[in-house]
């Protein structure tokens, strides 16, 4: 099947099987790694994106369904000139990370979830990213981060 959709601005045309997952077609076909597969269950969050600005699971989603859609990945979260996106700069500086591997997810749906529930305070933040799992963090600097995050998008 062929399939077209807007990735990180772009237009995307795939010719794919019809059961390729949405996470497989990023990282096999357009070679958008940043969208990273931990489970293949939908449990981890790691391979979320945003597809018509809402974030989703890309290994619960067929390809297919996509088309037409805009789908939004890690890779296109910094500006054209590099700098980065508010959420990932707050990542960054509030040491929301460790090893690195759930944090493109986390970033995605942290996005989704500022924009969503912008007044959300620190229990309905890990509420909200029940979802998304990080083996490494005690989710403390998560939150802060998606607090900072969330208050310098608002801000921008």
């Amino acid at each position: 099947m062929n399939v077209q959709f807007t990735v990180n601005g772009r237009v995307a045309s795939i010719d794919i099987p019809p059961n390729t997952l949405l996470v497989q077609a990023l990282r096999e076909q357009l070679h958008l790694t940043g969208t990273h597969v931990g489970c293949d269950t939908s449990q981890c969050g790691a391979c979320t994106v945003l597809v018509n600005g809402r974030a989703i699971k890309s290994c619960t989603m067929l390809a297919v369904q996509a088309e037409g859609a805009q789908v939004q990945t890690i890779e296109g979260m910094a500006a054209a000139d590099g700098s980065m996106h508010p959420m990932q700069a707050a990542f960054k500086s509030c040491h929301g990370l460790q090893c690195g591997f759930c944090t493109p997810g986390m970033v995605m749906s942290a996005v989704d979830l500022c924009q969503q529930q912008p007044q959300a305070d620190d229990a309905q933040i890990r509420e909200l990213l029940e979802g998304n799992i990080c083996r490494c963090t005690g989710y403390q600097n998560i939150v802060a981060a998606i607090k900072k995050g969330r208050d310098d998008m608002q801000a921008a």
